[in-house]
């Protein structure tokens, strides 16, 4: 499992060329059906516009294939809309992400090179307003202590690379932890440490998570 980079959600920007409006969607998608449900969606929304280009790129096709790429003009001259949007995604590393550009047209005609000008600053400025995460190999640990031994725990989880997903108070301390692939070893190790080897843990899942820039 290696690491990637994508976004968080939906982000939308707009910008202005010559009484065109260009209208830039982002969303994060993991399939195929997902980016083009998301396509339709804007395209609902957008009847009255006159085009409605879009890329994406997926880590993974359908049944567990290789990664996809897809780009549309939508009626826009070859190659000045569809294929500058996705090199704006390609170039800020994304995958399992979407971009659709709606335009509304002014009455001016942009000519080549200004459509691919308006195409890549609408993708742009989307990408600006979007959160852009890297997804991480995680685990995720069901743990367990005595209740004596809850307050070192919690002490030693301050300076961990961890996220505390949960906590249960039963006959024991029950608590579910997040930690990246790369640290899971040494933070067991610490939590071991500190309980004396009295910590029982259990690998609940394995998955790609989001860590932002400010975690540990």
């Amino acid at each position: 499992m290696s690491s990637y980079t994508t976004i968080q959600g939906r982000a939308v920007a707009e910008i202005e060329e010559k009484k065109s409006r260009f209208i830039a969607s982002l969303a994060h998608v993991e399939t195929e059906e997902e980016a083009l449900a998301f396509l339709e969606e804007i395209r609902a929304a957008n009847r009255m516009a006159r085009h409605n280009v879009y890329a994406y790129i997926l880590r993974q096709g359908g049944a567990g294939a290789a990664g996809r790429v897809r780009y549309s003009d939508d009626g826009e001259p070859q190659k000045t809309a569809g294929l500058p949007t996705l090199e704006v995604l390609q170039h800020a590393g994304l995958t399992d992400v979407v971009c659709v550009v709606t335009r509304y047209f002014g009455g001016v005609l942009l000519g080549a090179g200004g459509l691919v000008r308006a195409y890549t600053q609408g993708a742009v400025v989307a990408l600006k307003a979007a959160q852009v995460v890297e997804m991480l190999p995680s685990c995720q640990y069901l743990c367990e202590v005595a209740y004596p031994l809850w307050d070192k725990v919690q002490y030693a989880l301050k300076s961990l690379p961890v996220q505390l997903l949960s906590s249960e108070f039963t006959t024991a301390v029950g608590f579910t932890l997040l930690i990246r692939q790369t640290d899971a070893q040494s933070v067991l190790d610490t939590l071991t440490r500190v309980t004396d080897g009295r910590i029982e843990t259990l690998l609940e899942e394995e998955s790609y998570r989001a860590w932002d820039s400010e975690s540990k």
